[in-house]
């Protein structure tokens, strides 16, 4: 009679599997990068308008500007608030406008650099991530003051706004997903790969125009 020895089942070592990246055009640099660079270069373009038109104003206080066009779509209103001047030094005040050039011109050259691929290093874009950031806090907060302080919107100030917003969007897009940052999070690439960043960011659009609508609507189309 013959035994057959049987060995004890011995479990395979569990091997955990890779993150699944985000994948396709969409999440790569050229398409994360290009829409960085419409934005920047939208935003640059309104701060270049906004800047010659506070330079209007302080030439001639009184004059009717083109985007002056009812008691609450109304530039002036807005560019004579001490919110457009907000930076002093040394007995002078600096226009916002003139901010938003340089900052402006920052993330162009950003976007460019980022569409060329050139590897940067990571703190590199944990600090143009941060500068992002703070752009579109400090846009948020103008806007902010212009619905319910000053009670008067600029059309400009708008698009800026909203540019800004798309701005921010397309640089934590790239962050993520051609940067690396921050650390290959399996959050925010399941995030991105599953294409939940795009439901988000047509709430948000819809949630800051709903709330313009709601504050000022009737005024805007009276």
């Amino acid at each position: 009679m013959s035994t057959h020895s049987s060995e004890p089942d011995v479990a395979e070592p569990v091997v955990e599997s890779a993150v699944d990246e985000p994948r396709g055009w969409r999440h790569g640099a050229t398409w994360t990068y290009l829409v960085m660079l419409a934005a920047s270069a939208v935003a640059l373009v309104v701060s270049f308008v906004l800047s010659a038109e506070t330079l209007q104003l302080a030439r001639n206080p009184n004059q009717i500007l083109d985007c002056d066009i009812n008691s609450v779509l109304s530039c002036s209103t807005v560019a004579q608030s001490w919110q457009s001047e907000i930076v002093k030094f040394a007995g002078l005040s600096y226009p916002n406008a003139f901010f938003g050039i340089a900052a402006e011109s920052v993330f162009v050259t950003v976007a460019v650099i980022g569409l060329a691929r050139v590897r940067v290093p990571r703190w590199f874009a944990a600090c143009t991530w941060l500068g992002g950031l703070a752009a579109i806090l400090y846009s948020y907060w103008l806007t902010s003051q212009s619905l319910f302080v000053i009670n008067a919107l600029c059309p400009w100030c708008l698009a800026l706004m909203f540019s800004t917003t798309v701005q921010f969007m397309a640089l934590s897009h790239a962050t993520v997903t051609v940067q690396g940052l921050p650390g290959r999070s399996r959050g925010l690439l399941t995030y991105y790969r599953l294409n939940y960043d795009l439901m988000a960011d047509a709430v948000w659009i819809v949630a800051i125009v709903a709330l313009i609508m709601v504050k000022d609507g009737a005024a805007i189309f009276a």
